[in-house]
């Protein structure tokens, strides 16, 4: 019997780790990724501001791996009636599998924007947005323009407004979203209070302002427009992976593709149980990944323990349900959260959004790298002393 799950994000390293745990022995894991690394996404904005903590939120998969086998490779294609998985490194077989590889960047078709503007997926986009940042503050009247205010949008823009303070430059950040709020997904008294997070930080919010296209020193607006950019960074949208020919298709709430495939995190769209859609989130992909294990868990026992008689059969798959307890975005040095109805901002939120980094990172990793960033986030003036 083998499982093998393709992505080593939050979705397809938090699902491993329990599959570890579940799985009877006998039963081969396998865990496939282009990173020998597992990257803590939700920190990655960090880097453009302190370089340093890249060792810090990266993860050796062999680290936190008791028993899978990790195959560093690329996931072309992906048969699923034959259940073979075609890799940059030959094929792999599967009885049961699970798809965990994330999303991709978005560009809508815009493909001057693909070529003049910065993502932010991984950690050699976080220092190429470093260093055009810098390139660009040492600029006459330095102008950087994000393209896309959701949170990742919203977090990008304030490191970029701390590194120009950093730098003790008056560079103009601009945040343009196409729809008529930042954080648009969310309820509208986040909305708020993340517009006036990003305002105090002397970042300009420009709303109702749609990209359509870009060439070396310009963001082009459907308006017209012509906004000066001299770093262009885009957080617009996400799409499928190349194995599911960018798209991210719906699954229902047990999680699952067809009998012997699932799919889960930010690869897929999800519905709940509820009938309700799924966040592109990491706390959604660490708790579909809870429910992914239950089942692949469920459909292993029965293989290995078929039912003698229709009384003992399988018991119906675990439904999904999505509740979450809150939501925290970082603004520079500031944050906001909400908790339930509650939204913090300041200090509170500040230490809630440290706490759940820290505390994920702790999940997942030595205490080193949880030592690290706890240090390099709590303490007051680290970041000028190290300069």
């Amino acid at each position: 019997m083998h499982v093998v799950v393709l992505g080593a994000g939050y979705a397809g390293l938090t699902l491993t780790r329990l599959l570890e745990r579940d799985l009877p022995e006998e039963v081969d894991i396998t865990l496939v990724d282009q990173s020998p690394d597992h990257l803590v996404q939700h920190e990655l904005h960090r880097v453009i501001r302190r370089p340093e903590l890249a060792a810090a939120i990266t993860v050796p998969l062999p680290q936190v791996l008791e028993r899978a086998s990790v195959r560093v490779a690329r996931v072309e294609e992906i048969d699923r009636d034959e259940r073979v998985v075609s890799l940059s490194s030959g094929s792999l077989p599967y009885d049961v599998a699970a798809i965990c590889l994330g999303a991709r960047t978005a560009y809508h078709g815009l493909e001057d924007v693909r070529e003049y503007a910065t993502p932010l997926k991984r950690l050699s986009h976080a220092s190429r947005i470093r260093s055009g940042a810098l390139e660009a503050l040492r600029a006459d009247d330095p102008r950087i323009v994000v393209g896309g205010a959701g949170l990742s949008g919203v977090q990008v823009a304030g490191e970029l407004a701390a590194l120009a303070r950093d730098e003790r430059s008056d560079a103009t950040i601009t945040i343009l979203e196409q729809l008529e709020s930042v954080a648009p997904t969310f309820d509208e008294n986040f909305q708020q209070a993340v517009r006036t997070a990003l305002e105090a930080q002397a970042i300009e919010v420009r709303t109702g302002a749609a990209v359509s296209g870009a060439d070396e020193t310009h963001v082009h607006l459907e308006s017209g427009e012509q906004v000066p950019a001299d770093q262009f960074v885009w957080t617009g949208g996400i799409r499928g992976s190349d194995p599911l020919a960018g798209e991210r298709p719906t699954v229902e709430s047990d999680l699952r593709l067809d009998d012997r495939t699932f799919a889960l995190g930010d690869a897929v769209r999800a519905v709940d149980a509820d009938g309700r859609p799924v966040p592109a989130s990491a706390q959604a992909a660490v708790r579909e990944a809870r429910t992914v294990a239950a089942n692949i868990t469920a459909l292993v026992t029965d293989d290995l323990e078929p039912a003698v008689d229709s009384e003992s059969a399988a018991a119906p798959l675990e439904q999904f349900s999505f509740e979450s307890p809150g939501w925290v975005v970082s603004v520079g040095d500031d944050a906001v959260a909400t908790v339930g109805s509650r939204v913090l901002t300041g200090r509170p939120a500040k230490a809630l959004k440290t706490s759940i980094g820290l505390g994920y990172l702790s999940g997942v990793s030595d205490v080193e790298n949880v030592a690290e960033l706890a240090y390099r986030e709590l303490v007051p003036g680290r970041l000028q002393r190290d300069r």
